[in-house]
């Protein structure tokens, strides 16, 4: 009689780079990733013809996270979370340049990279120069960033290091200052509107105040992920929350892939929300750019 198998480890994995740094236990990844997505095609293929309008990516740089208990999450932006929205937005016809603060080489959590999506692996392929090169932020606000910018969207993927650095860095709150100003979209899922706080540093109130959207809820990060070790511990401080308390309206409160646009934001709830919000995000640019 042939006996079940011993349930994968709850335990976070080590990751030996770091001093009491932890990837996802094995339990955790075997409900959270998988081989595939669910991209099953695109809606604009080569719609946008005439070369001028690109998409600003801020990646995130610094990989570990630092929570409550000293333990550091081995991070970095989720790979479906960055690469299916940009798939969708490539294939329309739109360059992408990334950046990040300082110009450091962009991270990603390659532990949740779909294995077998050829969508997600050939814009990986595609990007892998820019995300190793990326430009240095402040450089591109200085020298790209006026009324004439050829920049139609500003994109923020997710994934847990979107809270580090971000959402307290002056550069970011310009990006979005011009994003706002100039009616450019400003794109955004699961962790990566943490960098939506920079908006407010320097002001009495958030310019997103009174903005709806969707984000990864607070009480996955405070229970479930804790308990199949996702995480390593506890965070520093929550994403919805900080949100919340700025004045935005938070609209989801599970997991369910939901999108939403409010205005010229355009964001999403997790990496279930990737493949919608890159069809949402590619309806409105090339909409726009035809405008």
């Amino acid at each position: 009689m042939s006996q079940a198998a011993p349930e994968p480890s709850r335990a976070p994995t080590p990751d030996p780079a770091e001093d009491d740094a932890y990837f996802p236990s094995p339990y955790s990844l075997g409900q959270y990733t998988a081989p595939r997505t669910d991209f099953d095609g695109v809606r604009h293929k080569g719609a946008y013809t005439q070369g001028r309008w690109k998409v600003l990516v801020i990646a995130a740089e610094e990989r570990y996270v630092l929570m409550q208990n000293g333990t550091q999450f081995s991070s970095g932006n989720h790979p479906v979370e960055t690469l299916l929205p940009l798939h969708h937005l490539m294939e329309a016809g739109f360059d992408v340049d990334i950046a990040t603060v300082e110009g450091y080489p962009a991270k990603l959590e390659l532990w949740a990279m779909p294995r077998d999506d050829e969508a997600v692996l050939g814009t990986y392929e595609a990007l892998k120069p820019k995300l190793k090169r990326p430009r240095r932020l402040a450089d591109v606000v200085a020298k790209e960033l006026g009324s004439d910018s050829d920049y139609l969207a500003v994109f923020i993927p997710g994934g847990h290091a979107a809270m580090v650095g971000l959402p307290t860095s002056e550069t970011v709150g310009r990006t979005l200052d011009w994003a706002l100003a100039e009616d450019r979209f400003i794109i955004t899922l699961c962790h990566g509107p943490a960098a939506l706080l920079a908006a407010k540093l320097g002001k009495t109130e958030s310019p997103f105040k009174g903005y709806s959207l969707c984000v990864f809820p607070d009480a996955a990060d405070e229970g479930p992920n804790v308990d199949i070790g996702y995480l390593p511990g506890r965070l520093p401080w929550l994403v919805a929350d900080l949100l919340s308390k700025q004045g935005l309206n938070i609209l989801n409160d599970g997991l369910t892939g939901s999108t939403h646009q409010d205005r010229r934001l355009l964001s999403g709830d997790s990496p279930l929300a990737a493949n919608k919000l890159g069809l949402l995000a590619a309806d409105a640019l090339v909409e726009a750019a035809a405008g």
